[in-house]
This record gives structure tokens, C-alpha cells and sequence, in this order.
């Protein structure tokens, strides 16, 4: 109950622009080498950025499983899970919430995708996407697609999670007509 009463007011606080919302380190810049990473997945096994090398990867940093625009925004991305495919793509989901709470949101809502563990915070600081709140930290909804070379091709710091993934399928479709891009 007081879990729920304290994430109510962080939503609140978020909403109303609170000066008390504080953000961690600057994002990685478009052009720069992505951050790379080892976190645990909902199914206990660790995953690396590096193990993604020639595939273009779509990190996205959420705040909360089980909260209404984090489900939405985790249902459009599986929806589109085929698209993703097609392009040479993989989505990972990252965010401050444990393995075991990652499992139960993934079999709760039919997710097959990967959801990571950033427990110590590392990650979504190293990607500017830690925001601080009173005595809670989260992770901001931030979108990163890398490129299959490890490279930061296109950040997100204003997502909607209605539209998100036909936004990020429409950013892959330009971004790999780019010959430099492209990773062939």
C-alpha cells in the first residue's frame, strides 16, 4: 500500500513539473559508441549489448512494470515483434525493477521479448535516463536505437508509448536506406 501511495505521488510530482524531479547524467550522443552493459533478463540470464553486434538494437528504458503506459507501451512493442525481426532488430527493455518482477509482467501480459534488470541503476544513469525523485529513483521512458556497429543512430527523450513502436519502425526504415548506417 505505501509502494502504490509513493508512486502516486511520483506520478503527480512528474506531472506537475515538480522542481524536486531530479535527472541523472547527459544521454549518449547520436554518433557515439553505445554504452555497453551486462544486466539480468526476466529469464535469469545475463545479456550484453556486445551480443547484439550486427543487429541494429532498440533500447528502451521504461519506469514501472504493470503501469498502465509502461503495458501499452510493452504491447505495441510485441505487437510489432515480426517488423523488428524483419529488420534485422531486437527490442530490450530496460528499467529498475527486478528480474523476478520483469518474469511476472512478461507472463501477466504475454511479452516474449527481452525485459532487463537494472537494479544498481548503472545502465539507465550511463544512458541518462536515471531520474531521481525524493527517495525513488526510475528509469525515464528513453528510446536508444543502435546501430549494428554499436553506435547511438537515434535517441528518444519525449516518447508517447501509444505511438513509440511504429515511430521506431519508421526511424529504422530511414535509418538503414542510409548507406553508412546501414552496417552492410
Amino acid at each position: 500500500m505505501l509502494r502504490h501511495l509513493i508512486m502516486m505521488a511520483v506520478t503527480a510530482l512528474i506531472m506537475s513539473g515538480s522542481p524536486i524531479l531530479l535527472f541523472g547524467s547527459s544521454a549518449p550522443s547520436v554518433g557515439s559508441m553505445a554504452p555497453d552493459f551486462t544486466l539480468p533478463s526476466q529469464e535469469s540470464t545475463s545479456v550484453s549489448l556486445k551480443d547484439y553486434r550486427g543487429k541494429w538494437v532498440v533500447l528502451y528504458f521504461y519506469p514501472k512494470d504493470f503501469t498502465s503506459g509502461c503495458t501499452i507501451e510493452a504491447h505495441n512493442f510485441q505487437r510489432d515483434q515480426a517488423q523488428y525481426a524483419q529488420k534485422n532488430a531486437v527490442v530490450l527493455g530496460v528499467s529498475v525493477d527486478s528480474a523476478d518482477s520483469h518474469k511476472k509482467f512478461c507472463a501477466k501480459e504475454g511479452l516474449n521479448f527481452k525485459l532487463l534488470a537494472d537494479t544498481d541503476h548503472k545502465v539507465s544513469s550511463d544512458y541518462g535516463s536515471l531520474t531521481n525523485l525524493l527517495l525513488v529513483k526510475f528509469a525515464s521512458r528513453h528510446t536508444f536505437i543502435i546501430d549494428p556497429q554499436g553506435k547511438i543512430a537515434r535517441a528518444y527523450t519525449s516518447v508517447d508509448p501509444n505511438k513509440h513502436s511504429q515511430e521506431v519502425l519508421t526511424a529504422l526504415d530511414e535509418l538503414q536506406k542510409q548507406p553508412a548506417s546501414s552496417g552492410k
